[in-house]
Protein backbone atom coordinates (compact mmCIF):
# COMPACT_ATOMS: atom_id res chain seq x y z
CA UNK A 1 0.00 0.00 0.00
CA UNK A 2 1.33 2.97 -0.81
CA UNK A 3 1.58 6.31 1.31
CA UNK A 4 -1.53 8.64 0.53
CA UNK A 5 -0.30 12.22 0.85
CA UNK A 6 -4.28 12.96 0.85
CA UNK A 7 -4.85 12.05 4.34
CA UNK A 8 -1.86 14.27 6.36
CA UNK A 9 -4.72 14.47 9.65
CA UNK A 10 -4.21 10.64 10.50
CA UNK A 11 -1.06 10.24 8.79
CA UNK A 12 0.28 12.06 11.70
CA UNK A 13 -0.78 10.10 14.39
CA UNK A 14 0.67 7.25 13.02
CA UNK A 15 4.32 6.07 12.28
CA UNK A 16 5.13 4.23 8.84
CA UNK A 17 8.49 2.70 8.89
CA UNK A 18 7.59 1.94 4.93
CA UNK A 19 8.80 4.91 3.23
CA UNK A 20 12.88 5.91 4.04
CA UNK A 21 11.49 9.47 4.50
CA UNK A 22 9.12 9.04 6.97
CA UNK A 23 11.92 7.14 8.89
CA UNK A 24 14.11 9.87 8.94
CA UNK A 25 11.45 12.37 9.45
CA UNK A 26 10.02 10.42 12.58
CA UNK A 27 13.43 9.73 13.62
CA UNK A 28 14.55 13.50 13.58
CA UNK A 29 11.24 14.72 15.25
CA UNK A 30 11.43 12.41 18.10
CA UNK A 31 14.97 12.92 18.74
CA UNK A 32 15.90 8.82 18.38
CA UNK A 33 18.08 7.07 16.31
CA UNK A 34 15.57 4.71 13.46
CA UNK A 35 16.92 2.10 15.12
CA UNK A 36 15.24 3.02 18.00
CA UNK A 37 12.28 4.45 16.59
CA UNK A 38 12.04 0.53 15.07
CA UNK A 39 12.18 -0.82 18.62
CA UNK A 40 9.86 0.95 19.76
CA UNK A 41 7.33 0.80 17.00
CA UNK A 42 7.51 -3.06 17.31
CA UNK A 43 6.97 -2.87 21.19
CA UNK A 44 3.96 -0.51 21.35
CA UNK A 45 3.01 -0.17 17.90
CA UNK A 46 2.66 2.59 15.55
CA UNK A 47 0.72 5.87 17.29
CA UNK A 48 3.22 8.81 17.31
CA UNK A 49 1.72 9.45 21.29
CA UNK A 50 2.20 5.95 22.49
CA UNK A 51 5.96 5.90 20.70
CA UNK A 52 6.54 9.11 21.92
CA UNK A 53 5.87 8.05 25.62
CA UNK A 54 7.60 4.84 25.49
CA UNK A 55 10.63 6.54 24.30
CA UNK A 56 10.53 9.28 26.78
CA UNK A 57 10.19 6.06 29.14
CA UNK A 58 13.40 4.54 27.90
CA UNK A 59 15.35 8.13 28.27
CA UNK A 60 15.36 8.89 25.13
CA UNK A 61 14.05 12.87 24.61
CA UNK A 62 11.38 11.57 22.18
CA UNK A 63 10.55 15.30 21.05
Amino acid sequence: MTDDKSKTGSDRKLISLREDYELRDWSQSLGCTEQQLRDAVQAVGNSADTVRDYLKSRGTPAG
